[in-house]
């Protein structure tokens, strides 16, 4: 590593002209651009600098936070040659208008000054300073950082030094962005990678294929979103002539609430197998997610147990859309009745509920993924619009009624993807 000192000796300033010190920042220009390290960039620079613009002692700081929560520690420096190393070179205590560097930073307006010691703008950092030349590091219009060139002699910078100093920042600043862009760019490909593998996690929890019971024609399906979702539906076989069927949403979507969905997949299918009932098994699950997530987070969903000899569901609903039920004549109504979300409190008491199937009737249970669908204007699809659309094809069989809903919601959003997460799970009594 080059000391400033030596270059100040060997190439002093005098003896360069203008064109000479514009040959040399193309030479460093070219070298700082092969790196995408910012620290390995900044470094650089300051190495090469005192061949073009000699100092005593210099720094790069970028602006890392703003004054406004009235913290003054507005800038931060990257790198910094010359100076004893202090808490307050590394983190001055300025705000903007202070000192050299916040006026610049404030103003965007560089600063050359001549005999600093005659300055009252001047921030001692170096007794042996004498005059200070400073320029705004800018990237799209906006002040990110200065650039500060402090030296032993006074007037030791004019217009032309400020000149070459400037072009300097603005390569820098070209840099700064690359370096972020790429950084951007490299977490979000990271990202990209984990959330395939959750989405890919999260369609092995989902059934393979739609349960084959005698007089009961049963379909499911979530809409895709364009993350991974929040949603989640299943079926057990318990016996021969009983199936458990649970539609949940977790609040958010996300990688967070694929995992809550696991454990309420491993949570629930436990409690199938020791045999409980619905709401005991909800309260069981609820407990249980109290006590392994944070406050702001919960579950609703909807467990019961379909009886296709008896032509029954008895079920629970933690917080959950009420099911549509569709008599056989057209007839629907929303199923009001339903108790607190998973997770939400301790101790949650769950009651069950029972509907008997009559022959053609059909039950829809939905999360809100799909009533709440918007159009750009903010108009919802809504709970009776959701209704008309699935009388217009209850003739239809359960796996191509979801087909026919899916559509309704699609042209009504005239969107790809829904804003949230839409799950539908269809029982028809056959």
């Amino acid at each position: 590593m080059n000391d400033p000192a030596l270059n100040q000796t060997s190439l002093p300033d005098q003896e360069l002209s203008t064109v000479d010190k514009l040959r040399l920042l193309l030479d460093i220009t070219k070298t700082i651009s092969r790196s995408l390290d910012l620290e390995e960039v900044l470094n650089l620079v300051m190495d090469t600098l005192g061949s073009v613009l000699p100092y005593d002692a210099a720094g790069i700081y970028l602006i890392e936070q703003t004054a406004e929560d009235g913290d003054p520690y507005i800038f931060k420096s990257k790198v910094i040659r010359g100076y004893e190393i202090s808490f307050e070179l590394i983190e001055p205590r300025l705000k903007l208008g202070e000192g050299f560097l916040g006026r610049v930073a404030e103003s965007g307006q560089a600063i050359i000054s001549h005999d600093v010691s005659e300055d009252p703008r001047y921030f001692a950092a170096r007794s042996r300073t004498r005059s200070e030349m400073i320029a705004p590091i800018v990237s799209n219009g906006e002040v990110i950082g200065v650039f500060d060139l402090e030296s032993d002699r006074l007037n030791a910078y004019d217009e032309d030094d400020l000149s070459v100093l400037q072009l300097l920042t603005s390569q820098v600043a070209i840099i700064i962005e690359k370096v972020q862009l790429h950084d951007q760019l490299v977490e979000k490909k990271r990202m990209q990678a984990q959330l395939e593998i959750a989405r890919q996690v999260q369609l092995e929890l989902l059934p393979d294929s739609d349960p084959q019971i005698e007089n009961f024609d049963v379909s499911a399906y979530i809409f895709p979103t364009e993350e991974v979702s929040g949603d989640y539906y299943d079926w057990v076989r318990i016996f021969e002539d009983q199936i458990g069927i649970v539609v949940a949403d977790a609040v958010g979507k996300g990688i967070p609430a694929a995992l809550l969905m696991s454990f309420l997949r491993a949570s629930l299918r436990a409690g199938v197998q020791i045999g409980y009932a619905p709401h005991i098994a909800m309260s069981k699950v609820s407990n249980l997610l109290r006590d392994s997530i944070e406050d702001n987070q919960f579950i609703t969903a909807i467990y019961g147990i379909l009886d296709t000899t008896n032509r029954t569901f008895v079920y629970s609903n933690a917080g959950h859309n009420p099911p549509l039920l569709i008599k056989p004549d057209g007839e629907y109504r929303f199923v009001e009745y339903g108790d607190t979300p998973l997770g939400m409190f301790f101790d949650a008491h769950y009651h069950q509920h029972f509907i008997r199937f009559e022959q053609g009737q059909t039950m829809v249970i939905y999360t809100d993924g799909i009533t709440e669908a918007a159009k750009e204007n903010g108009e919802e699809y809504g709970t009776e619009r959701f209704a008309k659309r699935v009388l217009e094809c209850i003739e239809l069989p359960a796996k191509q009624m979801i087909d026919h809903i899916r559509k309704g919601v699609a042209d009504f959003t005239e969107r790809k993807f829904l804003d949230d997460d839409g799950t539908l799970f269809i029982v028809k009594a056959v």
